[in-house]
C-alpha cells in the first residue's frame, strides 16, 4: 500500500515529466515540427464519451465543447498514469533512489500506446501508417517518449534533494 507521500511524489513525477516532454515539442514546433494538437486528443475523447472509438480523421470529426482543455488534461493524466506505471515496474524504493536506465526504458515503452492505440483510433493508422512520413512520424514519437523518461527520471532527482 502506497503512502500519501508516495501517492504525491508520484503526482509530481508524473507533471514534471509531462512538463518536460512540452518543453521538448515546444522546441521541435519552434523548430518548425508538426506536434500533436491536445484539441484532438479532447475531441477524441469527447466522441469516446458518446460511444466512437474510431475516426477515419479526428481533425474533420465535429469539434467538442471544451476539447482543448480536456486535451490537456488528458494528456497530464496519462503523464502520471506512466509515473504510476513506472514505480509498479520499479518499486516504490525508486522514488527516494531513482535511477535514469529504468526511467528512460519506461518512458521509451509508453510510445505504444500511441502508436497502437491513439493513432489508428484517430485516423492515423498503426503507427502512423497514414501519415505521409509514419517512420519519421515514429522516431520523434520515440524521442518525445525518451525525453519523457528523462523527464521522469529528472523530476524524481529534484524531489530528492528538496523533499527530506
Amino acid at each position: 500500500m502506497a503512502t500519501v507521500e508516495e501517492m504525491a511524489r508520484v503526482v509530481l513525477i508524473g507533471v514534471g515529466a509531462t512538463l518536460v516532454m512540452d518543453l521538448w515539442t515546444a522546441l521541435l514546433k519552434a523548430l518548425g515540427a508538426s506536434t500533436l494538437n491536445y484539441a484532438l486528443v479532447g475531441r477524441w475523447a469527447g466522441h469516446l464519451l458518446h460511444g466512437q472509438l474510431a475516426h477515419a480523421s479526428i481533425g474533420k470529426a465535429v469539434p467538442i465543447r471544451g476539447e482543448l482543455p480536456l486535451g490537456w488534461a488528458i494528456h497530464y493524466g496519462v503523464g502520471i498514469a506512466f509515473a504510476v506505471l513506472l514505480v509498479l515496474l520499479c518499486g516504490t524504493g525508486w522514488l527516494r533512489d531513482p535511477t535514469w536506465e529504468g526511467a528512460v526504458v519506461v518512458g521509451m515503452a509508453t510510445v505504444v500506446f500511441p502508436l497502437l492505440v491513439m493513432q489508428p483510433a484517430m485516423g492515423a493508422g498503426i503507427a502512423g501508417s497514414r501519415t505521409p512520413t509514419p517512420f519519421k512520424n515514429g522516431l520523434r514519437s520515440l524521442a518525445t517518449h525518451a525525453v519523457f523518461g528523462s523527464g521522469l527520471y529528472l523530476s524524481a532527482a529534484v524531489l530528492k534533494r528538496i523533499w527530506t
